[in-house]
């Protein structure tokens, strides 16, 4: 009998972490299962093929793309060969949909199946591509409870199985070996400053975050700030920014979980780290920012009051989000005294946290998952 195959596409960073813990999970259950496509290095280490890598195409905002296009175009060009080459038995798409649902296309032409895991954000904006989805994806799977009754409306094969980062956000040290690794006292305050996952998106947070814990330190003399650099982010990167500035800020590579779990106060890009923190119960400050035109056109088509994951999930602002112009040393340094100086409005967001992670399910969403695709995998081999 020959071995399944799957060619898999994840592209962000995020994706890769989520990519890489379905593909052990799957592992687990049929270890000859193939794997082949796009991601980073996460799913490299799990032994997925790499046919072209994750962050030579990841962007943020509309009209940030066009950079990156030349990219996209050879990157499905590459999987549109490879779908022919190869016949994988399914193909599983990660988020990512601008590109994902174009290699659906393509995938549903050729007659495999596609199963989504993770939903394109139609409940926020575009939601007419529900019904693309509906044509071209055999199974929907889903993180948030509030996406079923969207695509089961449409008529979409759906499963929610919880959110994955309930079994992956843990911290790897104590906090006391943690203060130790990084040289941090553990009797100053610590503000946890993270700038994303993307070399744009950090080249334009990092300045107005760095500023931002110049005065906060002038205010409250006892903090200390460090940054936990994402995966794919390296550290040479901050080196021209962080010589200007008088305030030292630590910088880690790696360690995510145990900067979070050790910070009194996190700023935040956002996207998936807002999710992460709120797992380890911490306040935070959603910061979001991209050029004007994708602003402008995202303005115009997004359908919700908020960004921040945290805040869509407890369907109210309980982060506050700062936006374009709003991503300024001294708005974000005031936000941060709020905080900093009402324990009262910290404790009250810490328990905002831990209703955002009951939201999220239970433990287990990754092998959940991995049993549909499984399942699915079977279907395709009875019906050939």
């Amino acid at each position: 009998m020959k071995s399944k195959k799957i060619l898999l596409v994840a592209g962000e960073v995020s994706g890769d972490l989520h990519g890489s813990h379905l593909v052990e999970a799957i592992q687990r259950i049929d270890p000859e299962v193939q794997f082949l496509g796009v991601g980073g290095e996460g799913l490299k280490r799990r032994g997925m093929k790499l046919l072209y890598p994750a962050h030579s195409l990841s962007v943020v905002g509309l009209t940030e793309v066009f950079f990156k296009l030349r990219s996209i175009l050879e990157a499905l060009q590459r999987l549109k060969k490879s779908l022919d080459q190869e016949r994988p038995d399914l193909v599983i798409l990660i988020d990512f949909p601008d590109f994902n649902l174009r290699l659906a296309k393509i995938a549903h032409r050729r007659g495999i199946p596609i199963l989504y895991y993770i939903s394109p954000q139609v409940w926020a904006w575009r939601p007419k591509r529900i019904k693309l989805i509906a044509r071209l994806v055999k199974k929907m799977v889903v993180l948030f409870p509030f996406e079923v009754p969207l695509y089961e409306a449409a008529g979409v094969d759906v499963e929610w199985v919880g959110h994955p980062l309930l079994d992956i956000v843990k911290p790897t040290l104590p906090k006391e070996k943690a203060f130790q690794q990084f040289g941090l006292d553990p009797k100053r305050r610590t503000i946890g400053l993270l700038p994303g996952s993307r070399l744009h998106e950090v080249d334009r947070l990092l300045p107005s975050l760095l500023a931002s814990a110049h005065l906060l330190q002038k205010e409250i003399p006892n903090l200390q700030f460090i940054i936990p650099l994402a995966p794919g982010i390296p550290k040479t990167i901050l080196s021209s920014q962080m010589k200007n500035i008088s305030t030292p800020v630590k910088v880690v590579e790696g360690f995510t979980y145990d900067v979070m779990n050790l910070s009194e106060l996190l700023i935040t890009a956002s996207g998936t780290a807002t999710l992460e923190g709120a797992i380890l119960g911490k306040p935070m400050i959603i910061i979001y920012r991209v050029s004007f035109l994708s602003y402008w056109i995202g303005r115009a088509l997004i359908r919700v009051d908020h960004i921040g994951l945290v805040n869509l999930v407890a369907e109210k602002e309980i982060a506050p989000e700062l936006i374009q112009k709003d991503v300024n040393p001294q708005r974000i340094a005031d936000e941060a005294f709020r905080l900093l100086r009402d324990p009262i409005l910290s404790r009250k967001m810490t328990e905002s946290m831990g209703e955002v992670r009951r939201k999220l399910g239970e433990p287990g969403a990754a092998q959940r998952a991995a049993c549909i695709v499984t399942s699915l995998l079977h279907e395709a081999e009875a019906s050939n």
